[in-house]
């Protein structure tokens, strides 16, 4: 039968969903019968997306082998003790059983039993930031019963998973790779392997050099990884593809596309979708901490008090709900109470990414910085591409006051996430701090070209363009500046827009270009911090005037950015300040 279903999942269409249908009912029976949860629940959510089949066509229950008749007692015994997690008992009654299903939940009863045992250890010594150095101590006999095994080429689709995760767990990650692959070309249909590659494959080079099975099932694998790897263009459009397939009503897809636009930070699309998909299923409680994170970056309170106190009556003591609630504190500024319930969520897994990033951001707001250090720390041994760890490793640095090391971190940050302007200004600020003012200048001006969030690279370039007595090139950047802000509508904080008005309006004084001098000087009276000097300068106007002074044409001769920074080549003379006439402040 598993020759059948490896054939038959061998095709990379979709053109016989019913086929598809067949094949996720077997997998997660198969899945289910061997402990493994989660990859059951995969198949069977993405089962429940497409049509129900007759009853003539519903896949026949794994046919049993001599051996499976054999070990049937006793792995129906075992089962019953696995499902209720006392796995010593479970492996006890298993031991020497020879079927391929009797043998696995074996091992696997052997390897959770130890991986429990190393939970119970973490979270009874530690406080949840000292280094992790208990270890499952059933890692190494597995490894090796497994790759006897697996020399013996005795080892199934889900023993060859169990194999990698072992190696996986012992740090030997070349090894795992291979293992899992070869368990995706064994059998395709089981999420947790493809799951598993997901993890270990950190940028696109390596992505290229694995010889994946060609069959439906890698679709969303290629989905996923390009989702995790920030592809994200990539990943939607696979997505979208998937859900032309005939899998619209995957609430699996739909939470992956949401976190795909949390991940491009187009929070209303995300916003939107995740809406949708609570709609759908009120009482998913994975993804919600993406979710509660776009309501926090958009400061919805009351939408995030409801998602927490929701959480809180599904199951209060899932890494989720104690992300969330975490998140609904560190809005309202109660940064300890959130700091507890991030290291709430990591007593329940210590594994589990987000919470040791946020918790670090909870202790830099209590100016913990050595805290924060460490929490960065776990984030990133437990994943190499979380760029928010990195990035606030970043930020703990800027505050103690060591440019070198901020540096090395907004790098790592910035090529995580190469189109974030948030990277590339910190990261200019550095070259700012370490006075290499020409890389500075080149990651403003990036900042500026990929679309600035904060608004702010225009500024600190004009800044250093001042600095460097470039005032042209400051003149430009201001004026851009303020057409960027004008143009988005909404006033961001007046400051910086009274600093550029102040500066062209000293410029244009100095270029004696009396009009274009006056109506900045105008402008500056406006704000509160430069009406004095804006007052100031139209009195000198009117003076220079009334004294003939007409407005210079010689000195203002056209000039010109550098071509390679001015989109268009436009001769400040005729970019008469922004037609200020129409902007009021």
């Amino acid at each position: 039968a598993g020759g059948m279903a490896a054939a038959a999942a061998g095709s990379g269409d979709f053109s016989d969903l019913r086929e598809i249908k067949k094949q996720l009912l077997s997998v997660a029976e198969r899945s289910r019968e061997r402990g493994l949860q989660h990859s059951g629940k995969w198949a069977s959510e993405l089962a429940f997306a497409l049509d129900p089949l007759p009853l003539s066509e519903l896949p026949p229950p794994p046919a049993l082998t001599e051996e499976d008749a054999r070990d049937l007692d006793a792995y129906t015994l075992a089962k019953s003790y696995f499902d209720l997690k006392e796995y010593d008992r479970a492996a006890y009654f298993l031991r020497g059983c020879k079927s391929q299903k009797a043998y696995f939940l074996y091992m696997y009863s052997r390897y959770l039993s130890g991986e429990k045992k190393k939970d119970d250890e973490t979270v009874d010594s530690l406080g949840p930031l000292e280094k992790g150095q208990v270890k499952n101590e059933a890692l190494r006999e597995l490894r090796v019963e497994l790759s006897k095994k697996h020399k013996a080429r005795e080892l199934d689709g889900f023993g060859l998973y169990l194999y990698g995760v072992v190696l996986r767990k012992l740090d030997l990650v070349k090894e795992a790779i291979d293992v899992f692959v070869e368990a995706a070309h064994v059998l395709p249909l089981h999420w947790g392997a493809w799951l598993e590659l997901c993890n270990l494959i950190t940028d696109k080079e390596m992505l290229k050099f694995l010889s994946l099975p060609d069959t439906w099932m890698k679709e969303f694998f290629l989905a996923h990884i390009y989702t995790e790897l920030q592809l994200i263009e990539e990943a939607l459009q696979k997505y979208q593809s998937l859900i032309d397939a005939g899998f619209s009503k995957s609430t699996y897809i739909i939470s992956q596309i949401a976190v795909a636009y949390h991940n491009i930070r187009d929070i209303d699309k995300a916003l939107s979708i995740f809406n949708e998909l609570r709609k759908q299923d009120p009482y998913r409680i994975e993804n919600m901490d993406t979710f509660s994170n776009l309501l926090y970056v958009r400061s919805m309170k009351p939408e995030l008090s409801y998602l927490a106190h929701n959480l809180c009556e599904i199951d209060k003591y899932r890494v989720e709900t104690c992300c969330v609630i975490g998140n609904y504190y560190s809005l309202r500024s109660q940064h300890e109470k959130a700091a507890l319930y991030f290291q709430r969520a990591l007593k329940l897994n210590p594994r589990y990414l987000g919470a040791w990033t946020l918790m670090g951001h909870e202790y830099m707001e209590m100016k913990n910085t050595s805290a924060a250090i460490q929490a960065y720390r776990h984030a990133i041994e437990v994943n190499k591409r979380d760029y928010r760890a990195w990035y606030g490793l970043g930020q703990t640095y800027e505050i103690l006051k060591m440019p070198f090391y901020c540096l090395y971190y907004y790098r790592r940050a910035h090529q995580l996430r190469p189109n974030d302007s948030r990277m590339l200004v910190a990261l200019g600020e550095c070259y700012e701090k370490l006075n290499q003012l020409v890389e500075a200048k080149k990651c403003y001006w990036r900042a500026y070209a990929v679309g600035d969030v904060e608004k702010m690279a225009l500024v600190k370039l004009a800044k250093l363009h001042e600095q460097l007595n470039e005032s042209e090139q400051a003149a430009q950047c201001y004026i851009k500046y303020i057409q960027d802000i004008y143009s988005c509508g909404e006033l961001v904080e007046h400051v910086e827009v009274s600093t550029a008005f102040r500066y062209l309006a000293q410029y244009y004084f100095k270029c004696k270009l009396w009009d274009e001098a006056s109506a900045c000087a105008q402008k500056c009276c406006a704000f509160n911090d430069t009406r004095e000097e804006g007052k100031a300068l139209l009195r000198q106007i009117l003076q220079l005037r009334n004294q003939g002074e007409t407005s210079s044409t010689d000195i203002a001769a056209p000039f010109f950015l550098p071509a390679s920074l001015s989109a268009n080549n436009t001769p400040t003379r005729r970019v008469s300040p922004l037609n200020l006439s129409s902007v009021t402040p």
